[in-house]
């Protein structure tokens, strides 16, 4: 008996130590991603928040010449540089209940807005007739206002009643909607430009080149953080997942500073210049042989 009792308590001490090594390699794993996540975030805050503001005070000047679309994208830039303040909460350590229900509200009113930018670029295309009439600053300040308006409404709802679970089934389902629009928008955007002839080729680049690139943001920055909704939402958790998806949707506000390219005509076009002379320059035979006499 007394052989016995040893054996267990060696078992149980054994097994002490497991666990409690366990746990500090668990410790020290979420502490490196806490730092990665806060590396990144701190890179995107001190590049981001300058660029935002000289882009919004750049396309200002095309809202005055009567163009909507910029109104859709002044709109995301601004609810990307209240994320990042958001964010600047967090990495110092002073967030709050509220700074989290602030980041999910402009988190969710930027999708809104993709989707918004997105459709604009559709109707122009597939319904040039309608939008020509109904494109005006009041509609867009108006769907604006409603897209501000929708999260926050929703957020209160849901939280007055709704557990954890729901919530996050909630925000997976509202994450998951603008994906088939983005897909519709596009495919038919194709189709209509391939027999438009009305349209001119600098157009049909910039256009086609504004709906890519919004696909491509929602699917590579957004996808992880629906994912992990829709598993917390079934009760898995994993830190690991969390800072991941966190840091990909945190750099929303740089990639979307790529819609100014394809908005403005004459930044999209320096970029094809630059693009084709240098194309030109590397293809041509000429100029690598006058460089090698020269040396």
């Amino acid at each position: 008996m007394e052989a016995e009792f040893n054996d267990t308590t060696y078992n149980t001490d054994y097994y002490d130590d497991r666990d409690f090594t366990g746990f500090q390699h668990y410790i020290k794993e979420y502490m490196d991603m806490h730092y990665i996540f806060y590396v990144v975030t701190c890179i995107i805050i001190s590049i981001g928040l300058l660029l935002m503001l000289v882009t919004i005070y750049a396309l200002l000047s095309l809202v005055r010449q009567g163009q909507v679309a910029p109104i859709y994208v002044i709109n995301l830039l601004i609810s990307d540089i209240i994320q990042l303040c958001c964010l600047i909460a967090r990495v110092s350590e002073h967030d709050t209940y509220m700074a989290y229900a602030v980041y999910y509200w402009v988190l969710f009113s930027s999708v809104g807005f993709m989707v918004c930018i997105s459709l604009e670029r559709y109707l122009v295309i597939v319904h040039p007739l309608w939008y020509r009439f109904k494109r005006t600053i009041k509609i867009s300040v108006a769907v604006c206002a409603v897209v501000w308006a929708f999260p926050p409404v929703c957020l209160l709802i849901m939280f007055s009643w709704a557990t954890y679970m729901v919530e996050f089934m909630v925000f997976s389902i509202i994450l998951i909607i603008p994906f088939p629009l983005f897909i519709f928008f596009l495919v038919r955007t194709l189709r209509a430009l391939s027999s438009s002839v009305s349209v001119h080729s600098d157009e049909k680049r910039r256009i086609v080149g504004t709906l890519v690139v919004v696909l491509l943001i929602y699917t590579l920055l957004f996808l992880p953080i629906i994912i992990r909704f829709l598993l917390q939402a079934t009760g898995f958790y994993s830190f690991k997942l969390d800072f991941a998806s966190d840091a990909f949707v945190s750099l929303s506000p740089l990639a979307d500073l790529l819609l100014y390219i394809f908005i403005r005509k004459q930044t999209m076009g320096n970029c094809l210049a630059s693009v084709c002379c240098c194309i030109k320059e590397s293809n041509d035979p000429t100029a690598s042989a006058v460089t090698v006499d020269d040396i």
